[in-house]
């Protein structure tokens, strides 16, 4: 007796799909959805009710209405893919070059939601297939049931060097006219009233409907971390540097350009590398590594001279859009911190020293009523404190393109209940410099992360 004639047996089939069941609402943690078991007993068993009410029946030899057929086929993976989507993978788009040389611009990914255990919805009224907006700009989601964070068993925690997507920390106010960009960024600059007039109107939007990131998480909760010259130091070690991690570096020449081929042959961005004939050469070429080796050795290259931004920074790195955005800290994108990455349960004494890196902390992710009296006193929630306990952990994420990507150096920590998952295969490759079918990264076709 072979394994379909067993599961022919209704009673098998029950059983079978019972425990499955069982063992998804286990990890669920949420026992309500036991009572879904008389549901799978009437599919088996009983079949009192019709339960894909969607699907037509036909009878022996009644024409087929195609229509209909498509209606449930489309019914049946628009459930399936939600299901997907929501516990197992999502699919992600590489917008921006801060990944540089490890992901690359128009990188289509699957994102593995099980490495960290998947988010429960908390806004569970959303149409199918978006994230945040459909086509025409709308929002494609409504707020009307809103979910307190729940995350579900994960394989394991985010370590430090994991390539992470989640949540942008200050996605939560949006400007309409200009919705990729860091509103708060906009109103340092301008002021509430001149971007809300100019940019907006605003648009807010819950945790889990922020615009999706992704970069390198450089420190978890409890890591010091610091940045001397362009290199990061976790717990006072020195990072590892990964093949694709890169810098910019003035690149000086006999006069001469680089032969493109030659740096399209490295893999360069060309919409990103220009020639300055007054240097002569390029004032800021990213490279690696294993890049620069290669491009020291070129017969033109006169010299190649990393990057790295000493106090006062340069425009636009003034402290004013470097976190924590205050000109006593003096830090620069290069030369940053220390700075103690917050951690669940821990207890910080807080003064108007340190009150900068952890009020967003307090008052936004963690949703408390934060005050400072005019003598300076701080009060959380009305009462006046000397001290905080964070309830979650954070991380700190930096991309790996170090001096083209606006990371946690530039809006601070990153919550633990916005992370999303753990990138996991490059399933399509795009570049955008090119027409088809030379735009097919083929190379990068399958690449599992």
């Amino acid at each position: 007796m072979g394994f379909r004639d067993i599961y022919s047996n209704k009673w098998v089939r029950l059983a079978f799909w019972s425990v499955l069941y069982i063992l998804w609402v286990i990890w669920l943690g949420s026992y309500w959805w036991l009572l879904g078991l008389g549901v799978i007993f009437d599919i088996h068993i009983t079949r009192k009710v019709k339960w894909a009410f969607w699907k037509v029946e036909y009878k022996e030899g009644e024409k087929h209405n195609i229509l209909l057929d498509w209606l449930d086929a489309i019914i049946f993976a628009v459930i399936v893919v939600t299901f997907i989507n929501i516990f197992w993978f999502q699919s992600f788009k590489i917008p921006s070059s801060s990944m540089e040389s490890t992901l690359y611009t128009g990188d289509h990914l699957f994102v593995s939601k099980l490495t960290y255990g998947p988010r429960v919805p908390q806004t569970p009224l959303t149409v199918p297939f978006t994230h945040n907006v459909l086509p025409g700009g709308k929002e494609s989601y409504s707020t009307l049931i809103q979910n307190k964070y729940r995350r579900l068993k994960g394989f394991r925690n985010v370590r430090r060097g994991d390539v992470v997507v989640f949540g942008f920390p200050n996605g939560d106010t949006v400007m309409t006219k200009y919705p990729f960009d860091d509103y708060y960024a906009y109103k340092r600059a301008f002021g509430k009233e001149y971007v809300e007039k100019n940019y907006g109107p605003l648009k807010v939007r819950p945790v889990d409907k922020k615009d999706h990131y992704v970069k390198r998480c450089t420190a978890v909760a409890g890591d010091t971390l610091s940045i001397v010259n362009g290199v990061v130091y976790v717990n006072s070690s020195a990072q590892e540097v990964l093949p694709g991690m890169q810098n910019s570096y003035n690149v000086v020449t006999d006069g001469n350009r680089i032969n493109q081929k030659t740096l399209e042959s490295l893999g360069l961005n060309m919409r990103e590398l220009y020639f300055d004939s007054k240097l002569p050469g390029y004032p800021a070429m990213p490279l690696t590594e294993s890049m620069k080796a290669e491009v020291s050795a070129l017969a033109n290259v006169v010299s190649v001279t990393a990057n790295n931004d000493v106090y006062p920074p340069d425009y636009p790195d003034s402290y004013q859009a470097l976190f924590p955005f205050r000109k006593e800290f003096e830090w620069t994108r290069d030369n940053y911190g220390p700075i103690w990455v917050p951690a669940k349960g821990a207890t910080v004494e807080l003064d108007a020293a340190n009150l900068p890196l952890y009020e967003r902390i307090i008052s936004v992710y963690e949703s408390n009523e934060l005050e400072i009296g005019e003598d300076g006193a701080i009060f959380i929630n009305g009462v006046e404190t000397h001290s905080y306990t964070f309830k979650q952990d954070y991380f700190w994420m930096m991309g790996d393109n170090r001096h083209n990507s606006l990371d946690s150096r530039y809006w601070g920590f990153v919550p633990e209940d916005h992370v999303v998952g753990r990138p996991s295969l490059i399933w399509l490759s795009t570049d955008q410099n090119y027409g088809f079918p030379k735009n097919i990264r083929w190379r990068r076709f399958l690449k599992i992360l």
